[in-house]
């Protein structure tokens, strides 16, 4: 694939019009995670008795806390390279535009995933920070104790590059950006759901293997056991999922993409 410098001029000029607007970008990602742990850490959260994870009773808070972060790393890349790179491909006419230089079309597609996955870690972090002061603040059960907490930004801006990725494949085939309504409801809204964020997996019973197809499942086992200082040999199966998955997904998206710009 012809990838040079050019990607990270597609990169830049993204978050320059991003940060024009941070103001904006950045509310629902410091209020969404503060409603959702009132509302289902507290209100849902006081139904909950015996939860246990990694073999150790847990507050339901704070088993919550860390799936909010995972989630917000999947929307910040899949709806940025979805409606956001659909909308600079097929209305603004930006990606004619770019390769109107001597940017290449894999540079402009590399460009999207890299700053969908920038999304992911923006977006990821911000919760991570609200969190951190809530626990600091109101909730003490969702207090970081544990220094691994750091290794979350690197975690979700890898898991980024993953949903940004596979974002990228679904804007290389909808006809139409209403068509982006089937890959959110076949596939986010399903890792939503089933991803390990909101309950243990294992309460699946026999289609626990399938949530493990899941790339969400796998971001939310590492944010979650890095947030909470725990280990387990899933996080190396969990690790290379994401580094698989990730390859994969953009070498297929690079392809679709430049079938799609070039016919």
């Amino acid at each position: 694939m012809n990838i040079g410098r050019g990607a990270v001029a597609v990169w830049r000029r993204n978050a320059d019009v991003f940060f024009k607007t941070w103001k904006t970008n950045f509310l629902p990602s410091i209020f969404e995670p503060l409603l959702y742990l009132v509302a289902m850490g507290l209100g849902f959260g006081g139904l909950v008795a015996g939860l246990t994870y990694a073999g150790q009773p847990i507050e339901y808070i704070r088993f919550l806390a860390p799936g909010l972060i995972s989630i917000s790393a999947m929307y910040g890349g899949f709806f940025e390279c979805t409606y956001g790179s659909f909308v600079r491909m097929h209305y603004q006419k930006t990606f004619d535009a770019i390769v109107a230089t001597p940017v290449s079309l894999e540079d402009v597609i590399i460009g999207e995933i890299m700053w969908g996955a920038s999304k992911s870690l923006i977006n990821s972090t911000i919760v991570l920070a609200v969190i951190a002061l809530m626990g600091w603040l109101l909730f003490p059960a969702i207090q970081f104790t544990s220094l691994t907490v750091l290794l979350v930004p690197p975690i979700t801006f890898l898991a980024g590059l993953m949903f940004s990725a596979l974002a990228m494949i679904f804007t290389a085939l909808v006809p139409n950006i209403d068509s982006f309504n089937y890959p959110f409801f076949l596939l986010i809204t399903p890792m939503f759901l089933f991803g390990g964020t909101f309950f243990p997996i294992s309460q699946l019973g026999a289609a626990e293997p399938l949530a493990y197809a899941l790339p969400l499942t796998h971001t939310t086992l590492l944010v979650r056991n890095m947030s909470l200082g725990l280990s387990s040999p899933l996080d190396l199966v969990a690790f290379a999922y994401i580094m698989a998955m990730t390859a994969a997904a953009t070498y297929l998206a690079v392809r679709l993409m430049k079938k799609r710009l070039t016919r």
